[in-house]
């Protein structure tokens, strides 16, 4: 299986199966003298791991990371950064009876398809929790940008009907509540949704908002390696995520060019600023130097008690409910992952950014 790397300078390549010993990450291009321990690390595998809540997997694990390479007397190497969580709590017997069929909803049918062969134990490599490689690499990119000025606002938007409001957005609400909703109201709203989608034995499905302060303008390409395009493609690697947008996002087909452009000015210190931000924060593929704004919708969970249709490998139509321990919604455990997935993408294009100028190289180098 090829396609599981991401990045060019700073690059991931995550590993190991829902059922398996365990899964991990190796982080290469991390630059020498970063400091780093598992805590660091672990602070955000907390934030994804499941049985946090009644809208969680009652899967029971600690996601423990360990370090295993790449780390010395508390410091980044410059070598690579090797990271495992190892699964305690598999129960593999729950899914003996898919491996005969295809659950809709999930990528057995396509693996089949693909490989002719497919682990079936949660799903695999398209289990929801390949992400722990993803957010172990993600705390270290975060680390890196803030280390820059750079930082992180995300948060859960929506949950299926149910939206924050503006006048209500209180960011110190988003740890308070069990959905990461920055909004008291609508959390409780959402909550008594889902307990309604529970009672039917359903599930549903919400918006992840991504706010990132203090990059500077100019990050990204004007082509192939666009920001924006990159960011897009990596949080829609995210098993669970059906839609992406910057900005305003798909609200630009019904605007003008006068309501969507972003005026410039100069401000008080002198700098270029923008007077509104529909563009969230990237024009022309690179960042401008305001906020960048991303959202992901996240499809509801598929392995629902409901019965469903679906066939077997015979051939024949078979009705099914899902047995086994699932999430109910997906996205408060996502959350983390788009964070970890834009600030990979982030970190890999500042690196990159380092030779766009000659006068880089030459401050860099000279200064030797």
């Amino acid at each position: 299986m090829a396609g599981s790397s991401f990045g060019t300078i700073f690059r991931i390549t995550t590993w190991g199966e829902s059922h398996g010993k365990g899964l991990g990450v190796v982080v290469d291009g991390c630059p020498a003298g970063l400091p780093l321990d598992e805590n660091d690390i672990q602070k955000f595998l907390n934030r994804r791991k499941p049985g946090q809540s009644k809208f969680t997997t009652p899967r029971k694990e600690d996601d423990a990371v360990e370090i295993l390479s790449g780390v010395f007397e508390g410091k980044t190497t410059g070598t690579p950064i090797s990271l495992v969580v190892y699964n305690q709590n598999q129960k593999s017997k729950d899914y003996n009876e898919i491996a005969s069929y295809y659950r809709p909803g999930h990528a057995d049918y396509t693996f089949d398809q693909k490989y002719g062969f497919r682990d079936y134990r949660g799903g695999g490599r398209s289990s929801g929790r390949e992400t722990i490689g993803r957010v172990a690499a993600g705390a270290i990119a975060v680390k890196i940008l803030n280390q820059l000025g750079i930082t992180f606002l995300t948060y859960t938007r929506s949950i299926g009907p149910i939206c924050i409001a503006a006048q209500n957005f209180d960011a110190t609400q988003i740890n308070e509540n069990p959905l990461y909703m920055p909004d008291a109201d609508a959390a409780e709203n959402a909550e008594n949704y889902l307990n309604a989608c529970i009672a039917e034995q359903n599930s549903s499905g919400g918006v992840v908002e991504c706010i990132i302060q203090g990059v500077p303008a100019g990050i990204g390409d004007p082509v192939f390696e666009k920001l924006n395009a990159n960011l897009a493609k990596a949080v829609m690697s995210i098993g669970a995520v059906k839609g992406f947008e910057i900005g305003d996002g798909f609200d630009v087909a019904k605007a003008t060019g006068k309501n969507n452009n972003d005026a410039f000015r100069i401000a008080a210190d002198g700098k270029t600023v923008k007077t509104t931000n529909h563009a969230g924060g990237i024009l022309g593929g690179m960042s401008d130097g305001s906020d960048i704004i991303l959202r992901a919708a996240i499809k509801p969970t598929p392995s629902i008690a409901a019965t469903q249709q679906t066939v077997n490998k015979n051939g024949e139509e078979i009705d099914v409910s899902i047995k086994g321990r699932h999430d109910p919604i997906i996205v408060p455990r996502a959350v983390v992952v788009v964070e970890s997935m834009a600030a990979i993408t982030l970190v890999d294009a500042l690196f990159t950014n380092m030779s766009a100028k000659m006068n880089n190289l030459e401050q860099f180098y000279k200064n030797l």
